[in-house]
């Protein structure tokens, strides 16, 4: 890339800073009282650092000094950084989900951007819905803008083991279920399991969704996989901050960068990294914020195109950490280049094929080559039929082989906690062939479509060994988990879906190979059923929760608000 530098007057904080009205000198007198001097901004791009830190995020505890080195390499390039603290969504403790809330962070950022003189942004994140809100909010800005991931936290250790987070969790609290560890095992778990800031170090939906933002090409290149406590995180985060110095200069706006093309090999790449199926709802909805129309139609027909070359955890046996070290995204994306758009722009090279020239794979276990994939094609699979007529999903890479073609009796919970109490209960009969089905769980009955998809299994069947069982809902389910999980079925039962007719007994079909999800119950049964069906009283009567009830979509066009999806101008406000 060629770097020039921008008349100041054309900068648009010139609008706030440069002219000679009451305001301008307001805001200059301003900012002295900050204990600036004239010729640290005047003149200069004006970089809005977008911080979720939290002390209650430990996934991104460290991004307060990562803004700090931001701001160094802003200040280096010639840039005047500000940061803006912005809504912190933690998976770990945000409660019912903070799936509730990426669209209000997307509105922050939105507005944020939009109100204060600023000329491009640095939008620091990771946790799983941080780095979609972020996305999301400057899209529909549309300034210069470059994504700073969290980075992963260092691998878990117990014992003579390596964990993963979530996904080891999942493993060993089942162990602790079946009887085969105690409570003394489960203590030195807990102080093992999760070493240093960062977020999962499995592909879960963070490691996915930051994987998806490289590949975007709205990261420095190999930033995604970057581990969050290496030095080389706080260079990573210094170059962002010159980069977007030079991105201001250039006038190069995300949506340059954020094309229908950049949309598709996000794509390619969550379904070969076997990524987590929150990908899909998130992509979705940062492919509209760009008026970028993404289907699942789409992920099914790009599955079928690229296989599964990351050996990473919840469906391989690496972790992140291994990955970057093995090469990271640039040398992932170098064994996929027969399938991506490669002369598109990204934030650091005028190409896509640039940017990737001279990439190599230095672990072959750990990024397969194409001749010995993990799966011969992508990672999730799209489901169609009576029971999701507007689709689910299933990450059929973690799933046990037996149960991608299976029929079974369909044992029904109306909603998490009563699953949660009687899961374990004789008289409900559950074998290893029943269909477990939670509904009220998507968008509005969850509320916000919590991470309950990975049903638990029953304990009797964890001591007889069973380790995997079908289970459907209009639920979401973590990155890190696995299991033949059918998932973010549409429409919801809590809106009248198909899903809220199903009776337990009821015989269900999934046929993976086939994209295939049926309840094999006839039509004339079915609309019976949906002429006695109620609809549930809202959950929210005020608050953010009823403009969320009101305003949000369902799963399968990426749950965002109506009234921030639609197309439509917003004018800059006036500043003088």
């Amino acid at each position: 890339m060629t770097d020039r530098t921008r008349d100041p007057e054309s900068l648009r904080s010139h609008q706030w800073y440069g002219t000679e009205g009451l305001r301008s000198f307001s805001h200059r007198a301003r900012t002295r009282q900050l204990g600036y001097l004239p010729e640290e901004h005047l003149g200069k791009p004006v970089i809005a650092v977008l911080n979720t830190w939290s002390d209650i995020n430990p996934c991104h505890v460290h991004l307060r000094d990562r803004a700090q080195a931001v701001k160094r390499g802003v200040w280096q390039a010639g840039g005047f950084p500000l940061e803006f603290p912005v809504s912190t969504l933690s998976e770990t403790f945000q409660k019912p989900t903070p799936m509730l809330y990426r669209n209000m962070l997307a509105m922050e950022t939105e507005e944020l951007l939009r109100s204060y003189p600023v000329d491009g942004a640095v939008l620091l994140g990771g946790c799983d819905k941080s780095t979609p809100a972020l996305l999301m909010g400057a899209a529909s800005v549309d300034l210069p803008a470059v994504f700073v991931p969290a980075g992963p936290m260092l691998p878990g250790h117990w014992r003579d083991e390596v964990l993963g987070s979530g996904t080891d969790m999942w493993k060993y609290w089942d162990d602790r279920r079946a009887g085969l560890i105690g409570d003394a095992e489960l203590a030195e778990l807990e102080n093992g399991l999760a070493r240093s800031p960062g977020t999962c170090m499995t592909m879960g939906t963070a490691s996915t969704l930051t994987a998806a933002a490289e590949a975007l090409g709205v990261t420095m290149p190999g930033a995604s996989s970057v581990p969050a406590v290496d030095s080389g995180h706080d260079r990573m985060a210094a170059a962002s901050g010159r980069r977007i110095v030079a991105l201001v200069h250039r006038e190069l706006k995300l949506s340059a960068i954020l094309t229908r093309a950049a949309y598709e090999d996000a794509v390619a790449t969550v379904l070969a990294l076997g990524g987590s199926t929150n990908a899909v709802i998130h992509l979705i909805a940062m492919a509209g914020r760009s008026q970028v129309p993404l289907t699942l139609d789409d992920f099914d027909r790009i599955a079928r195109t690229v296989p599964v070359l990351a050996n990473l955890r919840p469906g391989g046996q690496y972790l992140m950490e291994d990955f970057h070290f093995a090469g990271g995204l640039p040398a992932f994306l170098a064994q996929l280049e027969d399938v991506l758009h490669l002369d598109r722009p990204t934030v650091a090279h005028d190409s896509l094929r640039e940017q990737l020239a001279g990439a190599r794979v230095h672990n072959r276990e750990v990024i397969r080559p194409r001749s010995r994939p993990l799966a011969q094609e992508g990672g999730v699979a799209v489901l169609r039929g009576n029971l999701c007529p507007d689709g689910a999903v299933i990450k059929h890479i973690a799933a046990e082989p037996r149960l991608l073609r299976h029929t079974g009796p369909a044992v029904v919970f109306d909603d998490y906690r009563t699953m949660q109490r009687t899961i374990n209960d004789p008289s409900l009969g559950i074998t290893a062939d029943t269909v477990l089905v939670l509904r009220n769980a998507g968008p509005k009955g969850g509320p916000g479509m919590p991470e309950y998809g990975m049903l638990p299994i029953p304990d009797h069947l964890l001591k007889e060994g069973v380790r995997d069982m079908v289970r459907i809902s209009d639920a979401r389910m973590s990155g890190t988990s696995y299991g033949t999980c059918v998932l973010h079925v549409a429409p919801e039962s809590y809106v009248g879906g198909p899903l809220a007719l199903v009776r337990t007994g009821d015989a269900v079909t999934l046929d993976v190979a086939a994209r295939s999800l049926r309840l094999e119950v006839s039509d004339e049964e079915l609309a019976r059923r949906r002429a006695a069906w109620t609809p549930p009283p809202a959950k929210y009567e005020r608050g953010y929760g009823a403009l969320y009830s009101e305003q949000i979509t369902q799963a399968d066009t990426g749950c965002d608000f109506a009234f921030l999806s639609r197309p439509g101008e917003v004018p800059d406000p006036y500043a003088g």
